[in-house]
């Protein structure tokens, strides 16, 4: 073995002297398939099954490694990148059935990391929770059923994930140096800027967001608001929406024609939020009626009621990212409670109070820090404790006395090439606030504003799922002139991207699918537009 754990050194180092990334990786990966089939490794034994999977596991990371660096190769040859990435995923399958040692797959996973960062620079290793979180568990539904059948399981398995401890306070620093330094005019901070704009083929922002075409019009709620819409999580066709006509839609845009797939019907009272779960499987919704309701996305049923204990009217709702089995519920009271959908009970320690009535929640994406807006023009920042549930109330912003704070998003990075910590707030004083985040605390600094028309509507607005590659990063909104506005963030002077007209009221909420190809915008006339990315 140690000779040949020296060979797979030696190939590391022929591919750190330049003759070649990929053409290197494979050869040493035939190489190691032959000497599978002759029987090299016979003499060691069988393996036993959980060495199996701890190989499997060390090949899934070089996966990884490998595909977070993918974009960097032949930046004007995309579909080499595809190509290359499956063929290495069935090569990494393989070679993980022939039975090699993990230790020696775990030293040539660090070789590998090692020689990619020298080659093309270090990459942050800030990933999707949510899309990871996703994919690797079971849906909530089968959690849900393992709390019912064994309560003595609350608190012990809330099927918490481990996150990284990433700061805040050392990211906004090492960005405000980064920004400081930059050349005058210039809008792309990062070291990785030249690659980026390769990658995106030299396409400008407005080109990219240029949404023009109708794909289709959803008018089952008309006459009545829809307040929130939303795809499902790494979705790119399965949409949802609620209604102040006390009933919820699921609708499916592929195969063609688009059409409504369930309505959730229960409320007795205008719904007024929803969120989906993680693994798309449950929808928690909120009414004016006083309750929270929980829902089978699959076939309409609602699994549980949860009243609210002073029977006041629910205005907002959403799933701790990591650990959907608690989400946060906010009422026309003051109150803030993190609840136990597997129980329909509230969290011990995790309720406080606002100044005023309770609109809009968002999460940072590890799920530490929760943001709360009322009514009188207050957000509050809270720390989560990812054990108990508790919040724990960190910091207070007035962003304007007496207006409301209708909606609240939380990302990490505007895009790879803006990389601060930043939130996107929607308050009626005809202004989209963008505030970057400078501490652990979620303390909060006023970074842009764009005008729009907002004085009276819960209008909503978003970032742009996907990292950007370009200069700029944008923003989509709803405004009471019923348009959709895109904005570049980056932009000093004309940050409006695009500008999509049709809707018949105020635009309330606004929506993308996982790969933008589609966008999904509500008004308050009930009538639910998806437009299409133009095609070039």
């Amino acid at each position: 073995m140690i000779k040949k754990s020296e060979a797979v050194n030696h190939q590391i180092l022929l591919l750190i002297s330049g003759r070649g990334l990929a053409g290197h990786v494979t050869c040493l990966l035939k190489q190691r398939w032959r000497e599978a089939k002759e029987g090299i490794c016979a003499g060691s034994g069988l393996l036993s099954s959980q060495i199996a999977c701890g190989m499997a596991a060390v090949w899934q990371q070089v996966l990884a490694v490998d595909a977070r660096y993918n974009a960097y190769r032949t930046p004007t040859f995309p579909q080499f990148r595809t190509q290359y990435i499956r063929r290495r995923s069935q090569l990494l399958r393989e070679n993980a059935k022939c039975g090699f040692e993990p230790g020696l797959r775990r030293q040539y996973l660090r070789l590998r990391s090692q020689l990619l960062a020298l080659r093309y620079g270090p990459l942050s290793e800030q990933s999707s929770f949510r899309a990871s979180s996703v994919r690797s568990s079971r849906t909530t539904l089968d959690r849900m059923e393992d709390f019912e059948e064994d309560p003595r399981s609350q608190g012990a398995r809330g099927h918490r994930r481990s996150v990284s401890r990433g700061s805040y306070q050392i990211q906004a620093q090492m960005n405000r140096v980064v920004y400081d330094e930059r050349p005058p005019g210039s809008l792309v901070p990062t070291s990785v800027a030249e690659a980026s704009r390769a990658m995106a083929g030299d396409t400008t922002l407005s080109e990219n967001y240029a949404f023009a075409g109708m794909h289709h019009i959803f008018d089952q709620h008309v006459d009545s608001a829809v307040p929130r819409l939303q795809f499902a999580n790494d979705d790119k066709h399965l949409l949802a929406c609620c209604s102040l006509d006390g009933t919820l839609s699921i609708m499916t845009l592929s195969p063609s024609p688009p059409s409504v797939k369930v309505t959730l019907k229960g409320h007795a009272g205008p719904v007024t939020d929803f969120a989906w779960s993680l693994s798309n499987d449950i929808i928690v919704s909120t009414s004016l009626d006083g309750t929270l309701r929980i829902w089978n996305t699959g076939d309409g049923r609602c699994i549980r009621e949860v009243r609210d204990p002073e029977s006041s009217e629910l205005l907002c709702c959403t799933f701790q990212p990591m650990n959907n089995n608690l989400t946060v519920v906010g009422n026309s009271k003051h109150h803030l409670q993190v609840v136990n959908i597997s129980t329909g009970k509230k969290v011990k320690g995790g309720c406080s109070k606002l100044t005023g009535r309770v609109l809009s929640l968002s999460f940072d994406a590890p799920g530490r820090i929760l943001w709360a807006g009322d009514d009188r023009g207050s957000i509050f920042s809270f720390l989560f404790d990812m054990a108990t549930g508790k919040l724990t109330k960190a910091k207070r912003l007035v962003v304007s006395e007496g207006s409301s704070i209708c909606s609240i998003s939380a990302r990490s990075w505007i895009s790879r090439e803006a990389r601060d910590p930043s939130l996107l707030i929607n308050a009626c004083v005809n202004k989209l606030l963008l505030y970057r985040v400078v501490d652990n605390d979620g303390t909060l600094q006023l970074k842009r504003s764009f005008p729009i028309q907002h004085g009276s509507q819960h209008v909503h607005s978003i970032f742009c799922p996907l990292m950007s590659f370009r200069q700029g990063a944008c923003v989509v909104t709803g405004s009471e002139d019923a348009c959709v506005y895109f904005f570049d963030v980056e932009r000093n002077t004309k940050a409006i991207v695009n500008k999509l007209q049709g809707h018949g009221g105020p635009v309330l909420d606004v929506s993308f699918n996982c790969d933008e190809s589609l966008l999904a915008s509500a008004d308050s006339t009930g009538m639910v537009i998806i437009w299409r990315r133009e095609q070039k």
